[in-house]
């Protein structure tokens, strides 16, 4: 609006938010700053007859060759030699998939396609840096207040730029409305749910998306107790709106992926006390 101070607006956003502060809790003084899903409806466009199937095995390819997994479970990117010898394969793949016509795909495809090419950009935009102790450091984002890669347009798909938070934020999440979306993106730090050992494939990616659930609920960096006090990961403050929007709808998601043990345990508790998460970067050392 003309004549308005933006500063003003700012002083008034956080005063809100300051005033909210003691009623909200801690998960949803989180989910407050975390992105929203922002539906692109141009990328609604899908083709349910279509039976083209994308090859991803040069991705698959690469993640043998430059992931593996840690004594604590932890997934990790070999990044020194993935730039010594795997980069042309990962440019090659990347410009390999951007050249799909992703609209005329049919859903599954389309959403292997999404959660692999947003896996594949990131291990690039992480490689192109390294080293780096955490892709928060890799502050390329337009923005006074950006952090880390994420607002940067990074490809082009069907002649639209693309950002790493379009796929997640403005595809993945409000087109699929799928909770299980944050297993199969990987942000490339020890906290995130594992970077998957497979490409994803639109035949098996239901399978690939519940595999990947169980794996992050049933390991401390998902759900961890110090007692009888529940602590989970932070993303499942940043999207709460995704699990069910406040502690029991996140407690109900986690009980459908918990080994039965941890399921029992769960079935105990009502309340969330704590949220942590690892932004170290998840890197063969």
């Amino acid at each position: 609006m003309p004549g308005l101070n933006p500063r003003c607006g700012i002083r008034r956003t956080l005063l809100l938010v300051a005033l909210s502060l003691p009623l909200m809790g801690i998960g949803g003084i989180q989910a407050l700053f975390a992105p929203k899903k922002d539906p692109w409806p141009r990328w609604q466009a899908h083709d349910p007859s279509s039976t083209v199937v994308i090859d991803h095995s040069a991705w698959d390819g690469l993640l043998k060759r430059y992931l593996s997994t840690g004594s604590d479970g932890v997934n990790r990117v070999d990044y020194a030699a993935l730039n010594a010898g795997g980069r042309v394969a990962l440019d090659d793949y990347i410009a390999d998939l951007t050249a799909q016509p992703v609209s005329a795909l049919n859903r599954n495809q389309q959403l292997a396609y999404w959660i692999n090419l947003y896996n594949a950009v990131t291990v690039r935009t992480v490689a192109e840096a390294y080293p780096v102790a955490s892709i928060r450091d890799i502050d390329i984002s337009p923005g006074l207040f950006a952090d880390g890669p994420w607002g940067k347009s990074l490809v082009t798909v069907e002649g639209e730029s693309l950002s790493l938070n379009d796929i997640e934020h403005r595809i993945l999440r409000p087109h699929w409305d799928d909770p299980r979306i944050h297993y199969g993106v990987n942000c490339a730090a020890v906290g995130c749910p594992n970077l998957a050992t497979a490409a994803y494939t639109g035949s098996a990616v239901d399978e690939q998306l519940d595999n990947g659930a169980r794996a992050f609920v049933n390991s401390p960096r998902g759900v961890a107790f110090e007692g009888d006090r529940l602590g989970v990961s932070s993303i499942y403050a940043w999207f709460q709106s995704d699990f069910g929007g406040d502690d029991a709808g996140i407690l109900a998601h986690l009980r459908t992926y918990a080994a039965p043990e941890l399921r029992t345990r769960l079935e105990t508790v009502s309340k969330i006390y704590s949220h942590a998460y690892d932004w170290a970067l998840a890197a063969v050392e």
